[in-house]
C-alpha cells in the first residue's frame, strides 16, 4: 500500500488574506518576527497499490481534477510504504 501526501499551496501571486490575517494575529499575540503567512492544505490518501507509477499518475489526476485550482494554487506529493 502507498500513501500520497498532498501539498496545496496558493501560487505566490495570489493574495492571501486569511495568511494575512493570521499573520496579523500572530503580531498582535508579540511574534513581531513573523513577516508573511501563508495557508495551505494538506490531504493523505492511502492506495491499495504498490505500484508507484500508478499511484503517482493517479495522485496526479486526482489533484489536477478535484484537489487543486490551477489558476490559484499549485500542488506536490511524496509517496510513501505503509504497512497495512
Amino acid at each position: 500500500m502507498l500513501k500520497a501526501k498532498i501539498f496545496v499551496e496558493l501560487k505566490p501571486s495570489v493574495l492571501d488574506p486569511q495568511g494575512k490575517a493570521v499573520t496579523n494575529s500572530l503580531h498582535n499575540l508579540g511574534f513581531e518576527d513573523v513577516s508573511q503567512t501563508r495557508i495551505g492544505k494538506y490531504i493523505e490518501i492511502v492506495f491499495d497499490s504498490s505500484d508507484r507509477e500508478y499511484v503517482s499518475k493517479e495522485t496526479t489526476r486526482i489533484c489536477d481534477s478535484l484537489l487543486a485550482n490551477p489558476n490559484t494554487e499549485t500542488y506536490r506529493f511524496e509517496l510513501m510504504e505503509i504497512m497495512s
